[in-house]
């Protein structure tokens, strides 16, 4: 499992914001080539998308590219310029059906025979933001073993169902929900809206913790103030890996007894509770708080 805590989006036309996103330890930066850029300026973002990912060292970042939306005639274009150079990943907006997927992955094939890649390298993350792709979403999570993420789009989403948007946003609630509920049947991360009000961190800080609480595993931010909250959100915490820890201990003795469900602190353990402590494990180990044998 890789750790994508946070997804930092850049606009892909200013040279100097995808320099300062190599300095900021970021999970993953994606150059925006989408809503991030002006139409008069798309060719210029293209050509900025090549040099950094050519040229700049992002660490251990992940470097994805958010494409313009298959319906916008400028997809073909970003996918040809961009993926000679090598991102981890396209990520793709305003997916309709599984269909979408099918096309950009023809796309991703034919790059990794040009760069002499590994068939099956160059990653796919789309955007859920339209209220028919909801209606296909298990077709489109089974589209291509290249998927890794699911991300929900609420703005255009919201727009779209004519829902009148608050802070709380619990008139998206249904649909932030069902999103996590497919990502997780078919192994996919779910990565959550973006807060626009990047300048009250407190805010961002909350809404990354309640996105954590209903599942999702990372977050979606447009500014570097973003990146420490929302990190430490999906970050487990070291309680969390204490309790994790022992329990497993417990788990692996009581085994060796023959129990399968035993009591522990007060409380019954039985597999979802074992579930639970493998998955705060396997998060802190994908973040770097454990090694990979601990």
């Amino acid at each position: 499992m890789r750790a994508r805590r946070a997804l930092l989006y850049v606009p892909a036309d200013d040279w100097r914001k995808l320099q300062k996103a190599t300095t900021l330890g970021v999970d993953c930066v994606c150059l925006d080539l989408e809503d991030g850029v002006a139409q008069n300026r798309k060719e210029e973002a293209r050509r900025n998308v090549v040099q950094a990912l050519r040229t700049l060292d992002f660490g251990r970042a992940e470097r994805w590219v958010r494409i313009n939306g298959l319906e916008s005639g400028l997809a073909e274009a970003d996918l040809e310029t961009t993926l000679l150079a090598s991102p981890d990943g396209i990520v793709v907006p305003k997916v309709l059906s599984a269909e979408d997927l099918r096309r950009v992955a023809v796309y991703l094939e034919a790059a990794e025979q040009r760069t002499g890649r590994p068939v099956g390298s160059l990653m796919m993350m789309v955007i859920i933001e339209r209220a028919q792709a909801f209606l296909h979403l298990a077709e489109i999570c089974q589209a291509t073993p290249r998927l890794e993420a699911l991300i929900f789009g609420a703005e255009d989403l919201a727009a779209e169902l004519g829902v009148r948007r608050t802070r709380e946003g619990w008139e998206l609630f249904h649909a932030r929900s069902t999103l996590v509920l497919h990502a997780a049947a078919f192994g996919l991360q779910a990565i959550d809206w973006v807060t626009v009000d990047f300048q009250d961190v407190e805010w961002v800080r909350q809404e990354a913790e309640r996105g954590a609480t209903l599942g999702f595993t990372g977050k979606q931010i447009i500014h570097p103030n973003q990146v420490a909250p929302v990190q430490a959100a999906f970050t487990p915490s070291a309680e969390e890996i204490a309790w994790a820890r022992e329990l497993m201990a417990a788990f692996t003795a009581y085994q060796a007894q023959g129990k399968g469900a035993f009591a522990w602190q007060g409380q019954m353990v039985d597999r979802p509770v074992i579930r639970r402590a493998e998955g705060i494990l396997v998060r802190a180990r994908a973040a770097g708080i454990l090694a990979e044998t601990d």
